[in-house]
């Protein structure tokens, strides 16, 4: 049995199916046996978070289900995607890739994480070039201790409507009414990208505080 995951890259092909049908097809003729869910990831390329994986993955593991990927030449250069897959320890097969295995996604989550390792290292020399040519990043007067306490009021409330952030929350309830512990959920919130508004790793006091403040605001 199988477990499909989907993905289209704009909110317009999710609604029209575009590019959906095609991979429902491409699945159905290639797995060997029933397909007893289906995921589908309406995502922008440039977006790590991917929870219909996460469900995916999840659904996989509590059933002993076979996850098949469609398209996976589209997800290679993201890193987090591939090291999320390979380290779940779920069987998988590849449409598009029928030989793809630990080893080979493996590759490509290396290279993917060196291209991006590249481009911080880029920006991070363009920022000294500009400071020591005598350019001032940033404005005096945002430093100043009240214009600090707004940015950080501006951030919280930022976080709370973030669209990474309810993402967040989604997954965690539904870890949570799974019977999954804080720990496990943050794990699990980790290992697919997800940080807290202060861009840290989550904790479970954190989770617990997260899923605290979700239900207060229902």
């Amino acid at each position: 049995m199988y477990v499909a995951y989907y993905r289209v890259s704009t909110r317009a092909q999710g609604e029209s199916g575009l590019g959906l049908e095609a991979q429902r097809t491409a699945v159905a003729g290639f797995v060997k046996g029933s397909i007893i869910a289906e995921y589908t990831e309406v995502e922008s390329g440039k977006n790590n978070q991917r929870v219909q994986l996460a469900a995916a993955i999840h659904h996989a593991k509590k059933t002993g289900a076979t996850l098949v990927i469609a398209k996976l030449d589209r997800l290679s250069r993201n890193a987090s995607f591939i090291f999320a897959l390979k380290d779940s320890g779920v069987s998988f097969q590849c449409v598009d890739m029928p030989d793809a295995n630990t080893l080979t996604i493996g590759i490509f989550a290396t290279l993917a994480q060196h291209e991006r390792e590249l481009i911080s290292s880029r920006t991070k020399a363009a920022l000294q070039t500009k400071i020591a040519q005598g350019v001032q990043l940033g404005k005096p007067e945002n430093m100043t201790h009240a214009a600090q306490q707004k940015g950080a009021q501006a951030n919280r409330a930022k976080a709370i409507s973030n669209v990474e952030a309810r993402k967040a929350v989604g997954l965690a309830k539904k870890l949570r009414k799974d019977k999954k512990t804080y720990t496990e959920i943050a794990e699990e919130l980790n290992q697919y990208g997800f940080r807290t508004a202060r861009g840290f790793e989550f904790h479970p006091m954190q989770v617990q505080r997260l899923l605290n403040r979700a239900n207060s605001e229902m």
